[in-house]
């Protein structure tokens, strides 16, 4: 899997998601719109290892890519080296900050989780707004 095709799976993940919303599919629009997510942020790792060869400077991150396996956001985030550049972002829009604070509380283990309306709309939003939505964000890294 490349750059470009987790961009494509994360694009195609928020279509499948709105269609699910459409439908009243709550659950399923809830975990593929986090994934989409999850697929950002795995094209943002590739990135920075093709900007910074980082797999090559420091033995320390080639032994923490095993990492690279998880579902956890915030884990993929640190990864990417891009906790501090939302940290950054978050601290300049409010609106980002409190996007973000929905989004990271996504799981891969919510695929087994009964979602609600509200919830499945809420993530959608914190992910898809534009401007201020966490993929965008994420598609300035990846």
């Amino acid at each position: 899997m490349n750059r470009a095709e987790l961009q494509r799976l994360a694009r195609e993940r928020v279509r499948d998601a709105d269609v699910l919303l459409a439908g009243g599919q709550w659950s399923g629009a809830y975990y593929l719109v986090g994934y989409a997510v999850e697929c950002g942020l795995k094209s943002c790792i590739l990135h920075h290892l093709e900007k910074t060869g980082m797999i090559f400077k420091e033995r320390k991150y080639l032994n923490k890519l095993g990492e690279c396996w998880t579902h956890e956001l915030d884990k993929l985030l640190d990864l990417a080296n891009l906790t501090p550049e939302l940290g950054k972002a978050t601290g300049a829009n409010p609106a980002l900050l409190g996007y973000w604070g929905v989004v990271k509380d996504w799981k891969e283990t919510s695929r087994y989780e009964q979602k609600t309306e509200a919830e499945a709309r809420a993530l959608h939003e914190a992910v898809t707004h534009d401007p201020n939505g966490v993929l965008k964000w994420v598609q300035i890294h990846w």
